[in-house]
């Protein structure tokens, strides 16, 4: 019998009470550190990772030359299809990173748009290093001899066709300028090197920024040949032959 006054707490409730189970127990961190928990984790991990560098390196498109990693210029190149040509040194191309490896061209998801609204701001705006070509007619001026041969060629030559090119930097244009090759019955020809030799471009001159990849030296001799057996735009006169880059000094201070 309980007294009225007594805990309604029976000794062995109490008892419970200070049993370890009413008191926290340590986690066992033991199975954390067990090798054949870690390697699976640390593998995975890795996998992801390489997966993804992987990835963003060789394998993610690029739409236009602004959104260029600024770790490829002068280091890395970009394989894309030619998508139109706006001028005798410059055109567009739509970036096919990993080629036909990658399923471009073969898979339904990796083909190349065709229609101007598809392609709209999904081209980058390419500038043939070292070279500078005939300017065409634009802004009320005159086109230049040999500006409509040196712009149907390079169109004949790389318009719709994959090529690959050596970035080297952007312009203020916000073009990549780059070292253009081409495949040709299994020979890589660099475009701008192929112009020269045909007297459709002279070796680009600029007070500063030219830029050559390496290739000045090869670009001069190709020029100095095309000279001697007048070629193309050497074929006439010298006496009023005007280089490109007469021409734009000119046309710009008639303009002022």
């Amino acid at each position: 019998m309980r007294w009225p006054w007594s805990s309604s707490k029976t000794e062995k409730d109490k008892q419970s009470l200070v049993s370890s189970d009413n008191f926290p127990i340590a986690t066992d961190w033991s199975h954390y550190r067990d090798p054949r928990n870690i390697i699976p984790v640390v593998v995975l991990t890795g996998s992801v990772f390489l997966v993804s560098t992987f990835y963003r390196s060789y394998l993610k498109r690029v739409p236009q030359a602004i959104n260029i990693d600024p770790g490829f210029w002068r280091k890395r190149s970009l394989l894309g299809k030619v998508t139109s040509v706006g001028d005798a040194d410059n055109f567009r191309i739509y970036h096919t990173p990993g080629g036909r490896l990658a399923g471009w061209g073969l898979l339904p998801w990796r083909r190349v748009p065709v229609t101007t609204k598809e392609l709209r701001d999904k081209t980058i705006h390419i500038r043939i290093a070292g070279v500078d070509a005939p300017e065409m007619a634009h802004f009320g001026n005159p086109a230049q001899p040999f500006s409509r041969e040196a712009f149907d060629f390079l169109k004949s030559y790389i318009l719709h066709r994959p090529v690959r090119v050596y970035v080297h930097k952007r312009d203020q244009y916000d073009r990549a300028v780059g070292t253009v090759y081409v495949r040709k019955w299994l020979l890589r020809r660099d475009v701008g090197l192929q112009m020269l030799k045909r007297g459709l471009a002279t070796v680009y001159e600029a007070k500063s920024g030219a830029e050559f990849g390496g290739l000045e030296a090869k670009y001069r001799t190709a020029e100095k040949w095309a000279k001697l057996r007048r070629k193309g735009m050497w074929g006439g006169s010298m006496k009023s032959h005007e280089s490109p880059r007469e021409y734009k000094t000119r046309t710009a201070a008639q303009a002022k």
